[in-house]
Formats: C-alpha cells, sequence, structure tokens
C-alpha cells in the first residue's frame, strides 16, 4: 500500500472520527440544556414536528384523549383536570382544556394569558394534533385533540410544554450547521492532505527518480533539499551519498587512466632497455665486438639496462605495496637531526665527486624526536636526492638541508638550485608516473614513482610533503613529520 493511500485512509478516519465526536458532543449539549436524556431522541427525531411530547406525557395525552372520546362531560370536572395537571407538571408539561373561544381550564394563564388566542383552528379531523407553536419569544411543543362536548360544542384538550428559545433555534438550524461543519471537516481534510502529501510524496518521487538516474549511470545532477524536517535530512544524507559515489566513480576512472598509463609506461620503459639488450646480444652473436675492448662495452650496456629493469621492477613493486597499505613500517623513536646528520656526512663526497655541493643546518637536541622507519626515511631521502640531480644541469650545483622545529612538527627542507619546475606541473609532481619532461629522455626521465613512493612513506608516517618551485629559480622540498612527544609512544 502506498504512501498517498495511506495518507488518504489515514484522514478519511480522522474525518469520521471528527464527525462521530462532534455528534457525541452535540448529543451531550442537548441533554445539558432539556436536563432529560430521553428528550435527546425527541430532539434529533425527524418525526420532532409530529411527537414533540415525551413518552410520559404522551401516555397522559392519550388517556385524556380517550376521556374526551368516549367521557367528554368529565373534561369538565376540574378535581379530575387538576389531577392530570399534576401528573404534567412533574414531568414538565401542562394541561389545557378549550370550550369554544375560551380556555376552561389552564395552568399556563399565569404565565402565558393570551395563550389561547394562538392555538390553531378546531380540525375535528384531528390531522394535525402534534406542532409547536411561538409566542413572543417563547416555543411550546403541544400535543392537541379536538372533540365535541354533550352540547355539542366544540372542545381541545392540550398537553403543552415550553421549549428552550435556543433549542428550538437549534433545532431548526441543527441540519444546516451540520452540513456546513462537514463541509469545513472535509474541505480542511483535503488541504491538510494536499500539502501533506505534496510535503512528503514530492520529495521523495524526487528521490525515486533521483535513484533512477544513478541507476542508469547519470550523476551529473544535484538535489536540492528544501526545509528541514525528516525527508529534509533524508534528501540532504542521498546528495551526500550521490556525491561520494561520483567521487568514487571519478577516482575509479582515473585509477583506470593511470592503470593505462602504468601500461603504457612500463611498456616504454622496459621496451628501451630490452632493445638495447637485444641488439648487444644479436651483435655479440654475430661477432660484432671483436676486441675485448668492445665485448666488455657491449657486457656493460647489457648490464647496465638489466639493472635499470630491475630497479623500475622493484619502484613498482614497493609503490604497489605502499598503495594496498601491504607494507609494514617499523617505527621507533629517533633523533631526526642526528639522522638527517648522518646521511648527509655519508652522502657529502659521493655529491662532490659529481660536482655537487652538499651544506646543511641541523637543530642537535631531543626536540627533533620523531617515531620513524629508518630505512623507509632514507629511501625518502634518496629519491629527493635522486631527483634533484637529474634536474641540475647547471653549475653551480648546490643542495641544502635545514631542520628546524616548529609547534608540534618538526620541518625538513631540502632546496637545490636545479632548472625549477613549472607553475602548471607543481601540484601534480606526487602523483605517480608524472613527469614535467615530456621526452622522457634518458637523463631525465626515470620512472615517474620516486615523489609518488616518497609522499606514500612520509603519509605513512603521519606527515606531509609538498614543493615550493619556479622555474629558473630551483626547488624546495618540505617535510613536516610529528614530533613524538605530541603523538605519545607508538609501535
Amino acid at each position: 500500500m502506498s504512501i498517498r493511500v495511506r495518507l488518504l485512509l489515514s484522514y478519511s478516519c480522522i474525518l469520521i472520527v471528527t464527525i462521530v465526536l462532534f455528534l457525541a458532543a452535540a448529543l451531550l449539549f442537548v441533554v445539558a440544556i432539556t436536563g432529560d436524556v430521553r428528550s435527546v431522541k425527541d430532539f434529533y427525531n425527524i418525526h420532532y414536528s409530529v411527537n414533540p411530547l415525551s413518552e410520559q406525557e404522551e401516555t397522559i395525552f392519550l388517556d385524556l384523549k380517550y376521556l374526551a372520546k368516549n367521557e367528554p362531560d368529565s373534561l369538565l370536572d376540574h378535581t379530575l383536570l387538576d389531577q392530570y395537571n399534576y401528573k404534567l407538571r412533574s414531568v414538565q408539561a401542562e394541561l389545557v382544556i378549550r370550550k369554544g373561544d375560551e380556555a376552561i381550564y389552564s395552568s399556563l394563564s399565569v404565565k402565558q394569558p393570551q395563550f389561547i388566542t394562538f392555538l390553531p383552528d378546531y380540525e375535528m379531523e384531528n390531522n394535525a394534533i402534534r406542532n409547536t407553536l411561538q409566542i413572543g419569544d417563547h416555543f411550546y411543543a403541544y400535543a392537541k385533540f379536538d372533540f365535541r362536548f354533550p352540547d355539542q360544542s366544540k372542545g381541545s384538550v392540550l398537553v403543552v410544554r415550553e421549549r428552550s428559545p435556543f433549542a428550538e433555534v437549534v433545532r431548526t438550524l441543527l441540519p444546516i450547521i451540520l452540513g456546513v461543519l462537514f463541509i469545513v471537516l472535509l474541505l480542511m481534510n483535503m488541504l491538510l492532505y494536499y500539502f501533506l502529501t505534496r510535503s512528503i510524496i514530492k520529495p521523495l518521487d524526487l528521490l525515486r527518480k533521483s535513484t533512477e538516474r544513478i541507476k542508469e549511470g547519470d550523476l551529473e545532477f544535484e538535489l536540492q533539499a528544501v526545509g528541514s524536517d525528516e525527508i529534509a535530512r533524508l534528501s540532504e544524507a542521498f546528495e551526500d551519498m550521490r556525491m561520494k559515489l561520483k567521487q568514487s566513480v571519478e577516482k575509479q576512472l582515473q585509477y583506470e587512466q593511470n592503470r593505462k598509463e602504468l601500461v603504457a609506461n612500463i611498456t616504454h620503459d622496459l621496451k628501451t632497455p630490452i632493445t638495447s639488450i637485444k641488439a648487444s646480444i644479436e651483435g655479440i652473436r654475430d661477432g660484432v665486438p671483436d676486441t675485448k675492448q668492445k665485448m666488455e662495452r657491449y657486457v656493460n650496456t647489457i648490464l647496465t639496462k638489466a639493472e635499470h629493469m630491475d630497479q623500475l621492477i622493484d619502484e613498482l613493486f614497493l609503490y604497489s605495496k605502499l598503495d594496498l597499505k601491504q607494507l609494514p613500517f617499523t617505527f621507533e623513536e629517533i633523533s631526526l637531526g642526528q639522522f638527517i646528520e648522518d646521511y648527509a656526512e655519508d652522502l657529502q663526497f659521493d655529491l662532490q665527486d659529481k660536482g655537487v655541493a652538499l651544506t646543511w643546518d641541523i637543530v642537535h637536541s631531543e626536540s627533533t624526536n620523531v617515531l620513524a622507519d629508518r630505512d623507509k626515511l632514507k629511501r625518502v631521502l634518496t629519491n629527493i636526492m635522486d631527483n634533484a640531480m637529474k634536474f641540475m644541469l647547471d653549475e653551480p650545483k648546490q643542495i641544502a638541508i635545514s631542520l628546524s622545529v616548529e609547534t608540534d612538527f618538526v620541518r625538513l627542507m631540502i632546496s637545490d638550485s636545479g632548472a625549477g619546475i613549472s607553475e602548471e606541473a607543481l601540484p601534480f609532481i606526487f602523483e605517480r608516473f608524472f613527469r614535467e619532461d615530456l621526452s622522457r629522455s634518458q637523463q631525465t626521465g626515470g620512472s615517474g614513482l620516486g615523489l609518488a613512493i616518497t609522499k606514500q612513506i612520509i603519509e605513512g608516517h603521519n606527515g606531509s610533503i609538498y614543493a615550493e618551485s619556479k622555474l629558473g629559480a630551483g626547488t624546495n622540498m618540505i617535510i613536516k613529520l610529528p614530533l613524538a612527544r605530541s603523538i605519545g609512544g607508538r609501535t
């Protein structure tokens, strides 16, 4: 059963219950006015005008009617009439006996002395013996029977009961009032049903259409949440889900693109050394190196290309394990200042042989203690140094290392005097297989994984890495690692 049908049934039930409660309240109201629970039946009976008196009053009226038919002269006996009038007064009714144009017996003379003049004409056929009449602001319900006295004069016996003016007005207008109230209730429920279904069904229908669009693969839309109710919060959650799903799809597409690039890069990077190796082997097989020196050159070429292939495979394997979080870190608390200084001293002489001047400015204190994996941190430094060496083509060739302490972090900066990085390429240098040099020369090509591996390792240390560079002004690689005291013990 749909929500729309459920709401329709709910509002119908509310309407019915409202009407029933209204009718019950009306009945209780009538009882409160009349003071007699038995009068409810007469008050709402559609035959009210035919039977205006209560059951007890009708019984006395029938007795008097019998006397009028069979013993009309007994209705001249005031003693008997007083007895009947006493019974009527006990039920708040009155007795009136009319003969000719005069009331020969009436207990209403004090309250309504002109009552006799307002009575209807004689109707000997007695077709309309029950009715109500109005005298000024007073309303009277009566039962009348016309007969003839022994002297053939016309007479009437009447049992009269005064009614509340308000009750009479309500009785008269009650069908109209009930009809108007019913229409008002019906219209109110229809309006409430319309606005409520509009505020519920429309957003839900929009959600349904959105899910169908997602099912068809369309994520290029935006679901606007209106209001602050539960459905609006559901729409917001759905929109968040759509955005994350879109990002996931875009990331998956990017991964697929990266995979294609990976295949292309591996193919290119492997094809070149393999071609050289094949050419060298074919030359040896054909006897081209006819001297010892030529043979050594061919063999060295094969060895160099094989080592290049081995290095590429190692980097691919390392990056894959880092990316899949499958490479464990062995953390220990070390003095980063001492670690960097030891690394710089070991590297200094090798760089001098290559014409590169290495300088360092290291803070020596326990304040540089960090939790780090020595081997992986050394791999980071080596990758940065190798990357810097590739792009330092002009003199003077300089690399500077500085280490400082910031709030909760230690800041390591490695600066080189290389060619720098363009502003367009700077945001992408840490992405895998990215090369600013599209020529992919043997000198500067590389695997395109060095800085990507570096970023993975630093992030594995809960740190961050970024670069500052301009073309022709060198490059600053900045690493921030959390101090050991700021993150507590870690194993």
